[in-house]
């Protein structure tokens, strides 16, 4: 059965007292359906961890399965193991298990080699798909600044002008000379969520293709690529899908395009015949031809078993709890933090907020350091700004209540 979350979970502004937190935080954990899953994870007893919007937890099944993996599927079968173990199917493979937390159906969804270098191969290929003509590849102008630098790349190689643009400004910046657009789903220093719908369907509307980074969504709240016929996406899995440090990322090419998609990284593992060892290149068919080399397998195989994780969850029930926490956050911040020392620059509208709460506050730096020797884990952007990411999977109110009620001690 799937995790649903109650009605007063959803809006913990009406349970009772405001004045005491930590009884609501009791209550709201208790009646928390997603709270049984904090067991299906390994976190050091006492620690308040608010950090999974940069690394994940540790999956509790993962040093198990990376020991076999070693152990046996290496150490024993050797080289075996590529067909034995499902090593050569596990880039697709495990990409159908990411695809229905994006929205995706089977097939689009390959994993291997970091976000960087997928978003290189998406954007290089969308601009090879794109109408002849254009001219102009629109970038956020908030991106994560590797998403910039690579935007660049793609954009010198493929004869574009990089533009930057403001993501609520970006749609009527579209125009007929508009080739690619790259936005983020969730701004990785405010939190803010961007319309992917509106915005992929006003890129279509200019003739456009888009190309979405999910590495803040991507386990934290429905993405819908699917439905909402986006083109291309990219996301990494140590975040919010707990894959690990360094974990492969994936990529999404949506099924009309695979036929077309041009990979400018075309590598022996997507090639339609790889072991025939020729020296002209045709793609394979489908998510495969998004390949380049050798896949990491004891990577992709330890994030394999963290997504086990997910077994019966409904990233609509992860929604749910995540925008009661962080709004049962803001309210204890509210409540513990004296006026003016800090100022949310999250979005209070639940349509604009992803699963994380910044704060901008002077002594950003020394402030987090201090959370830290606490027992509190979030994480701190330059120059001013507090970052606590709510995993709904492992973090409950509680943590929430005393992260807040830490923060206000410190402010005195």
């Amino acid at each position: 059965m799937s995790d649903a979350i109650p009605q007063d979970l959803q809006d913990p502004q009406g349970l009772q007292d405001p004045q005491d937190l930590q009884a609501r935080a009791a209550r709201l954990d208790a009646e928390d359906p997603l709270g049984k899953h904090r067991e299906r994870f390994t976190l050091p007893d006492g620690l308040v961890y608010l950090d999974g919007n940069s690394l994940g937890a540790l999956p509790a099944g993962v040093p198990g399965a990376v020991a076999d993996v070693v152990g046996r599927q290496w150490g024993e079968l050797l080289i075996r193991s590529w067909d034995e173990s499902g090593w050569w199917t596990a880039p697709e493979r495990i990409g159908d298990r990411i695809a229905p937390l994006v929205g995706a159906a089977p097939g689009q969804v390959t994993v291997g080699d970091s976000t960087s270098v997928n978003l290189f191969k998406a954007l290089v290929g969308a601009a090879r798909l794109a109408a002849p003509g254009r001219t102009r590849m629109l970038v956020d102008a908030t991106t994560f600044p590797t998403d910039g630098y690579i935007a660049a790349s793609a954009a010198r190689m493929t004869g574009l002008d990089l533009v930057p643009v403001e993501p609520s400004e970006a749609a009527d910046a579209f125009g007929s000379d508009t080739a690619v657009v790259l936005l983020n789903h969730v701004d990785y220093r405010t939190g803010r969520l961007h319309d992917l719908p509106g915005l992929t369907a006003a890129a279509h509307a200019a003739g456009a293709l888009i190309v979405w980074d999910l590495c803040h969504s991507a386990g934290a709240l429905p993405v819908g690529l699917d439905a909402h016929a986006v083109d291309l996406a990219v996301g990494c899995t140590y975040k919010y899908l707990n894959g690990g440090p360094g974990s492969p990322a994936y990529l999404y090419v949506a099924q009309r395009h695979q036929g077309a998609f041009d990979s400018p990284l075309p590598g022996w593992n997507s090639h339609a015949e790889p072991f025939a060892m020729s020296p002209d290149y045709t793609p394979a068919q489908g998510a495969a031809r998004a390949r380049v080399g050798t896949p990491d397998i004891l990577s992709m195989l330890a994030l394999e078993s963290a997504l086990d994780a997910w077994e019966d969850v409904e990233v609509e029930a992860v929604r749910a709890k995540s925008l009661a926490l962080t709004d049962f956050f803001v309210e204890c911040v509210a409540a513990y933090v004296p006026q003016g020392a800090v100022e949310v620059v999250t979005p209070e509208d639940h349509a604009e907020r992803g699963s994380q709460v910044s704060l901008r506050t002077e002594g950003a730096r020394e402030v987090m350091a201090e959370l830290v020797s606490r027992g509190v884990v979030g994480d701190f952007r330059a120059p001013d700004v507090l970052r606590f990411g709510f995993t709904p999977l492992y973090v409950g109110f509680a943590d929430a209540e005393r992260a807040a009620r830490t923060l206000g001690h410190i402010f005195g």
